[in-house]
């Protein structure tokens, strides 16, 4: 089976609802895709970066629990472990503050075992952020060199915006690199100031990369990929939302387990999905991402996830 390879950050996320905690979960963008992942029966290992307190061992507890690899989670001495806040609206959308303890210049961690066809998931402002920015590079390119599978999730938040011009060619070599982009209308919009998904493939996506995922919150998802190819998928509104943190997150998550469900390798990937094939993914891509928004959790629940391990195993 192919294995999953995540890069990101870990953090502690601390939900308020109406001015109040009302829960305090494990998470980080990349973090929340793994767990989701370890959950529904792949093989997944995370490469990150946390401190030497309580939140730290909480975190790697959490990870090693859930059937993900946490040997490549460095902990640093000497740091505190990252936390942030999540304000939940009337919507139950997220508006966040982030405290993060980075006192080192560098990024330590020894690299997995990567093969042809695995995956790796990378993305938010970890793959920009220009302290670590040498370590992750170098990762992205060994991990292409050896034949696997980029999956690039945007995830720009507006927290950041300020930092846009600056961080701009790191986003463009993270295009180049990607095999596949996501981005949302947030992220897409605090960049570039476009939200129409044909304009964003047109002008900043398809030069770099054929196969591009935008999604809108509850609005459809747009796919647009090669030789012109275009689709729209409904986005269910029956579910109830409790909240949207980790539904990017878990679409991401979705998507890679339906890659490793359907077989899609990196031949697949030059060649070019099928229109069954990207209806598959997707498919398990919004699942995911239905469940997650029915919980504060950040990942999948534990029953949904033994049920797409079983579908896995068949």
């Amino acid at each position: 089976m192919q294995k999953v390879i995540g890069i990101g950050e870990t953090v502690l996320d601390i939900i308020f609802k109406n001015e109040q905690p009302i829960g305090a979960v494990p998470g980080g963008s990349t973090f929340n895709c793994l767990i989701s992942l370890g959950r529904s029966g792949v093989k997944a290992s995370l490469v990150s970066e946390t401190g030497n307190d309580h939140v730290g061992r909480r975190i790697i507890d959490f990870i090693e629990k859930n059937g993900v690899d946490a040997s490549c989670v460095y902990v640093y001495p000497d740091s505190k472990s990252p936390v942030s806040l999540a304000f939940l609206n009337e919507k139950n959308d997220a508006d966040y503050i982030f405290y993060k303890d980075h006192v080192n210049d560098r990024l330590e961690f020894s690299y997995p075992d990567i093969q042809k066809d695995d995956i790796v998931v990378f993305g938010s402002y970890f793959a920009v952020n220009p302290v670590i920015r040498p370590q992750v590079q170098a990762f992205l390119e060994y991990a292409r060199n050896r034949g696997a599978i980029l999956y690039y999730d945007v995830n720009f938040r507006s927290s950041h915006k300020n930092e846009v011009m600056k961080l701009t060619p790191n986003i463009l070599e993270n295009l180049e690199m990607a095999d596949i982009v996501r981005g949302s209308s947030e992220d897409f919009e605090v960049m570039f100031h476009k939200t129409d998904p044909d304009a964003i493939y047109r002008s900043q996506i398809a030069f770099y990369t054929k196969k591009f995922i935008y999604t809108s919150g509850a609005g459809p998802v747009e796919l647009r990929a090669d030789d012109n190819f275009a689709k729209q998928y409904a986005v269910d509104h029956n579910n109830k939302v409790v909240s949207t943190i980790g539904a990017g997150d878990n679409f991401n998550a979705g998507f890679v387990f339906g890659m490793i469900k359907n077989h899609i390798t990196r031949e697949n990937i030059e060649r070019g999905l099928t229109e069954q094939q990207w209806d598959n993914v997707i498919s398990y891509a919004m699942q995911f991402s239905a469940n997650v928004c029915q919980s504060v959790d950040n990942s999948v629940d534990e029953g949904f996830g033994s049920a797409m391990a079983a579908q896995l195993a068949e």
